[in-house]
């Protein structure tokens, strides 16, 4: 049985792999953001500081909201947990 490949799975499969392509791109921001937020809560321990800032996590959360929806709020919701680890 021979198998035919039409415009349409070519184009699914070049998707997909501009798909695989963006992903590889988020994982690697989403590294970077939570060395960058690890970061910044040893130096706020480290200076005496609270572990976080409720003020800065709303602008977080608010911008995530603007962009992607409610959605959004809750990827914002899980960036600053990773970031910060559970309170």
């Amino acid at each position: 049985m021979t198998t035919t490949t039409t415009p349409a799975d070519e184009r699914i499969a070049e998707l997909r792999g501009e798909i695989d392509r963006c992903d590889g791109e988020i994982i690697a921001l989403v590294q970077r953001r939570l060395a960058v937020s690890q970061e910044i809560g040893e130096l706020r321990r480290t200076a005496g500081g609270t572990r976080l800032s409720l003020a800065r996590e709303q602008q977080v959360i608010a911008r995530f909201q603007d962009a992607l929806g409610p959605e959004g709020a809750a990827l914002g919701m899980v960036l600053l947990r990773r970031g910060r680890g559970r309170l």
